[in-house]
């Protein structure tokens, strides 16, 4: 949930709560003013009418038509001790003009005549326009409720909005952000201190990731290039003694051997980190028209005679002509490490399926050993299972070229097989001093792979 709308949520809760609590007390406190309101008419109707009675004077009639009503009787002393001087109740009272009962407000006094009588006074006044004028303030304080939550929920939306606009820009700064690669400065002019200091920490926290960056591929350029003279030395010192291998047991001779296949590994990997090291340091710049049908059959040919000895059957699909525009050696690389990947890794006697379509290169291999981990599968010396040849460098290298051309790769497993799909699409863009650039774009599709696995 984005930030904002959890502060709004935040908010509409505490705003609900206060506004309805408001509310209430807002409605009862009015509906307490017009009960004041009513009870003070009623009491001042039952002063006059006292007063008139006590000075012998006539009184009005009882219901003359207007809104209050009285009727007044006598009572006992015992009648009169025993109830209180004043009351005022809601109670339903009969109309007799209109000869029914309605709600009313009804005051109760007792006096005592100037010949010493008690007398009991009842004023009323009718409450339906009262109630009624209850309904509409209820009402108009549900809507004044409602409009000012939702006024006061819109204000903080464009107040954050505007507040949090400095965040946004550098979340989308970091976002867009790759080390090692040509990133945009951070321009995010804001006078809000806190967000000064991010921007400040954003930049310091970069120019370390790139400094640590570029150290990390210095030391391992340099380290690949200083290890091939001692690794080619070792080799050729090993070479000799088993060309000389009448001076050496065939104990000897099997332990050189070995030490033989872990240098040759040492070699493969160290070409491999030198490669990625170059990829990374941007060393590839030049580029040419390059034809995958062509480099996928010369590729597949040395593949065949390498693992000649694994049995395995080489398909080559060739549904269209697939032409792009990129470094040469790079596309060599792609290929190869994608050939070589499905002939370490699959099923000896299985099948290696290639397909080349105008867009897209497809390499799929059969193995029975389950689905791989597509989320680490392209990290560096990752392998699901070890196999023999493989340094675990090979999808780096894929992984490498295609984000070097911003492209990523893709793998599936599906029907036994696994499958790595590359989709090339072309997108002119506009002119520049270099002429037209092309951008290459990667899309992967999960399709299946059709095998022969019956041949062994």
């Amino acid at each position: 949930m984005k930030l904002v709308y959890r502060i709004l949520l935040h908010l509409s809760w505490a705003l609900s709560l206060l506004l309805a609590a408001w509310a209430v007390l807002f409605y009862f406190t009015l509906i307490d003013e017009i009960n004041d309101e009513v009870d003070d008419s009623l009491e001042n109707y039952a002063e006059m009418l006292v007063t008139r009675s006590l000075a012998g004077r006539e009184l009005p009639a009882a219901y003359s038509g207007s809104n209050n009503g009285y009727y007044l009787h006598d009572v006992s002393a015992e009648y009169a001790e025993g109830r209180q001087h004043m009351v005022v109740s809601d109670e339903e009272m009969l109309i007799p003009e209109k000869d029914e009962e309605e709600p009313a407000r009804v005051l109760r006094t007792i006096f005592r005549d100037s010949g010493g009588r008690y007398k009991e006074l009842t004023v009323m006044t009718p409450t339906i326009e009262k109630d009624d004028l209850q309904e509409a303030i209820l009402w108009w304080i549900v809507y004044l409720y409602l409009f000012l939550l939702l006024a006061i929920l819109l204000v903080n939306v464009l107040v954050l909005h505007r507040t949090l606009r400095p965040l946004y820009a550098l979340l989308r700064w970091f976002d867009s952000y790759t080390v090692g690669g040509k990133n945009a400065p951070l321009v995010n002019d804001t006078k809000v201190v806190e967000f000064r200091r991010l921007n400040e920490a954003a930049n310091r926290y970069a120019e370390r990731a790139e400094s640590l960056f570029e150290r990390q591929k210095q030391f391992i350029g340099n380290a690949s290039h200083e290890m091939q003279t001692p690794l080619a030395i070792c080799r050729n010192r090993l070479e000799m003694l088993v060309d000389d291998g009448s001076a050496l047991t065939e104990a000897q001779l099997g332990e050189i051997l070995k030490v033989q296949g872990t240098l040759d590994y040492l070699v493969r990997l160290n070409r491999s980190l030198l490669l990625l090291s170059k990829i990374e340091n941007g060393q590839f710049p030049e580029t040419e028209q390059v034809d995958f049908n062509a480099q996928v059959r010369r590729t597949a040919e040395d593949m065949e005679e390498i693992y000649a000895g694994r049995e395995m059957r080489f398909e080559l699909h060739e549904q269209g002509h697939l032409s792009v525009r990129m470094n040469p050696s790079l596309a060599a690389s792609l290929v190869s490490n994608l050939l070589k990947n499905a002939y370490v890794h699959g099923d000896k006697g299985g099948t290696v399926s290639v397909t080349v379509a105008p867009h897209e290169l497809r390499v799929c291999n059969s193995s029975g050993g389950g689905a791989l981990d597509a989320e680490h599968i392209f990290e560096r010396f990752y392998q699901g299972t070890k196999k023999e040849g493989s340094t675990g460098l090979g999808l780096s290298i894929v992984d490498a070229v295609c984000r070097l051309y911003g492209l990523r790769v893709g793998y599936s497993y599906i029907n036994r097989c696994h499958c790595f799909s590359v989709h090339f699409r072309l997108y002119k863009t506009k002119k520049t001093d270099r002429g037209r650039l092309f951008q290459l774009h990667f899309s992967f599709r999960s399709q299946l792979c059709t095998v022969n696995t019956s041949q062994t």
